[in-house]
C-alpha cells in the first residue's frame, strides 16, 4: 500500500468531485420556488426532493459500498460518479415529480459511492499523521459547495429556469469521471470489503456508537439550522437579504471549520478535538434563543456557530478509521448515512419544540443537544477499546 499520494492532484480532485456532489445534493434548495411554480408543485411537495435524496443515501450508500468492495477502487467510484451525472440529465428533462424522485434516488447512490471511498482512499495513501488534514481537504469541496454552489444555483434557477441548474451540475460532473479515471490509482490493494462487513459492523454495539455520534452531533446543530431563516425573520425583522448575509457569513465559518478541524485533530487528537468542539457549541448554540441582539454580534455568532459545526468531520473520520480497520469504506459510508439521519431528527425535534414554545426555544434546545452528543461521545470512547486520546 502506497503511504502517500502517487499524485499530487489526486486530493483536489477529490475535493473538487465532493463539490460537484454537494452542489447537486443541496442545491435543491435554491430551486424550490422556480422548481414549484414550473410544475404546479406546493413547497411541500418540491421538499420532499432534498428528503428522497437524504433516505435513499442512508439506505444505499453502507450497501452499494458493502457489495461492490471486490470492485477496483477507481472503477467503481468513476461508475458512482458516472451515476451522478446520469441523474442530473434525468432530473434536468423530468416533467414531474415522480422522475425527479427517481432522479435524486439515482444521484443519491452515485454520491453514496463514491463520497465515502474517496475519504477512505484518499487516507490510505497519506501518512497517518496527515490523515485528519488530508480528510478535511477532501470534504473541503463539500463546505465550498455551500458556501459557493448553492447560492449560485439559486441565481441560475430564478436566472434562466431551474433545468439549467442540473444542466450545469452534468456539465460539471462530466469532467469528474475523466478526472476520478486519471487521477485514482489504478491496482490499489485494499482488503475488500463485503456484505459480511456491513452485517458485522451494524451487530458490533460499539462501533455503531461511535458511528452514531455523528447523527448526535449534526441533529444538534439542525434543530437550530433548518428553522434559522424563520427565526431571523421574526426576531431580527430580516428579509431575504440579511437572511442571506448570514448564511453566507455561515458559510465562511464552515470554511474554516473545516480547515481548523483537521489541524486541530492532528495536532491534538481525535477526543480532545470533538469534546471541546460539543463544549464550545453548548455555549453558543443557547445564545440563539437570546435574539434580537446588534447584527455585528450575530454575525460573530453565527460565524463561531458554523466554524463549529464543522470542524467536527476530520476529527470523527479519523477515529472511525482509526477503530474500523479494512471495513473502513463501510464505516465511513454509514457515517454519512448518519448525517442525514441526524439532520432527518433534529429538524423533527426543532419542530416539535416551535409548536410547543415557539422560535426562540430553538437555540436553547440545540445546546441541550450539543450536551447529549457530549455524553455520546464520552460514553463511546469508554467502551471503545481503541478510543485513545491521540489518533
Amino acid at each position: 500500500m502506497h503511504t502517500t499520494p502517487p499524485d499530487r492532484f489526486l486530493i483536489p480532485t477529490l475535493s473538487l468531485c465532493n463539490f460537484v456532489i454537494g452542489v447537486g445534493a443541496f442545491g435543491i434548495i435554491g430551486l424550490v420556488e422556480p422548481l414549484g411554480d414550473d410544475l404546479q408543485l406546493s413547497a411541500a411537495q418540491t421538499g420532499q426532493l432534498l428528503t428522497a435524496y437524504a433516505v435513499a443515501y442512508a439506505l444505499l450508500s453502507p450497501l452499494l459500498v458493502a457489495s461492490t468492495g471486490r470492485v477496483g477502487r477507481r472503477r467503481i467510484m468513476a461508475a458512482g460518479f458516472a451515476l451522478f451525472a446520469l441523474a442530473a440529465i434525468m432530473s434536468a428533462l423530468s416533467t414531474g415529480l415522480t422522475g425527479l424522485n427517481i432522479a435524486r434516488v439515482l444521484a443519491a447512490a452515485g454520491a453514496g459511492i463514491f463520497t465515502p471511498l474517496a475519504a477512505a482512499v484518499a487516507a490510505s495513501l497519506s501518512p497517518e499523521h496527515q490523515r485528519a488534514k488530508v480528510l478535511a481537504a477532501v470534504f473541503f469541496g463539500l463546505t465550498m459547495s455551500q458556501v459557493v454552489g448553492v447560492p449560485a444555483s439559486s441565481w441560475i434557477a430564478y436566472t434562466f429556469g431551474w433545468r439549467w441548474t442540473f444542466w450545469l451540475i452534468f456539465a460539471m460532473a462530466l469532467p469528474c469521471v475523466w478526472l476520478i479515471w486519471t487521477r485514482v490509482p489504478a491496482g490499489l490493494k485494499f482488503q475488500p470489503v463485503t456484505m459480511g462487513d456491513l452485517r458485522d459492523v451494524v451487530a458490533e454495539g460499539r462501533l455503531m456508537l461511535a458511528i452514531m455520534f455523528t447523527a448526535t452531533f449534526i441533529g444538534s446543530q439542525y434543530i437550530l439550522f433548518t428553522y434559522i431563516a424563520p427565526l431571523l425573520s421574526a426576531t431580527m425583522g430580516f428579509g431575504r437579504d440579511g437572511i442571506a448575509m448570514v448564511l453566507m457569513v455561515s458559510g465562511f465559518g464552515a470554511v474554516a471549520g473545516n480547515v481548523l478541524g483537521g489541524f486541530l485533530s492532528d495536532r491534538y487528537g481525535w477526543r480532545i478535538t470533538l469534546t471541546w468542539l460539543c463544549i464550545a457549541q453548548m455555549c453558543v448554540l443557547p445564545v440563539f434563543s437570546l435574539l434580537p441582539m446588534s447584527v455585528p454580534l450575530l454575525i460573530v455568532f453565527a460565524f463561531l456557530w458554523a466554524m463549529g459545526s464543522w470542524s467536527f468531520m476530520a476529527a470523527q473520520q479519523v477515529r472511525l478509521i482509526t477503530i474500523a480497520g479494512h471495513r473502513a469504506p463501510v464505516v465511513l459510508s454509514l457515517n454519512a448515512a448518519a448525517i442525514y439521519v441526524g439532520a432527518a431528527i433534529g429538524s423533527a425535534v426543532g419542530g416539535l419544540m416551535i409548536t410547543g414554545f415557539g422560535l426562540l426555544s430553538l437555540g436553547i434546545t440545540a445546546g441541550v443537544g450539543a450536551a447529549c452528543a457530549l455524553v455520546h461521545l464520552t460514553l463511546s470512547a469508554r467502551l471503545n477499546p481503541l478510543s485513545e486520546a491521540r489518533p
